[in-house]
C-alpha cells in the first residue's frame, strides 16, 4: 500500500534504520528481542516528538549514531540493548557485551 504523501530521503533513511533494528532484534532470544524492540521504539518515538524536523544536522547525527549502534547490536557478542538517562534533557543508549558482562557481577 503506497503512502498518501511522498517521504523525503532523510525520512526514508530513518524508517530504513528502524526496520533494520527490528530485523536485528529477531536474531536475539525472545526476552532480549522484546527489550530491544521496546528500547528502539521508545528512542525513535522520543526523537520523532522532540527533534525539530528542520534540524538536519542533528538528525544526520542521530542517523550516524543509530547506524553505529545497529552494528553493535548485530555483533554476535551483544546480548541486549538498554537506555539510561544521563540527565533530564538527554538519554544515551548503550549495549552490553558478553565479554564484559562478567566484569559487572
Amino acid at each position: 500500500m503506497a503512502s498518501p504523501w511522498k517521504l523525503s530521503g532523510m525520512q526514508r533513511q530513518v524508517l530504513a534504520l528502524y526496520r533494520c533494528f527490528l530485523r536485528a532484534a529477531r536474531l536475539k532470544n525472545l526476552e532480549d528481542r522484546q527489550r530491544i524492540v521496546s528500547v528502539v521504539s521508545a528512542e525513535f518515538h522520543h526523537n520523532a516528538n522532540n527533534v525539530d524536523r528542520k534540524n538536519f544536522q542533528y538528525i544526520e547525527y542521530l542517523l550516524r549514531r543509530g547506524k553505529k549502534q545497529l552494528e553493535q547490536l548485530k555483533n554476535s557478542t551483544t546480548i541486549s540493548l538498554s537506555t539510561i538517562n544521563l540527565n533530564s534533557s538527554a538519554s544515551k543508549t548503550i549495549t552490553e557485551d558478553k565479554k564484559h558482562a562478567s566484569t559487572y557481577h
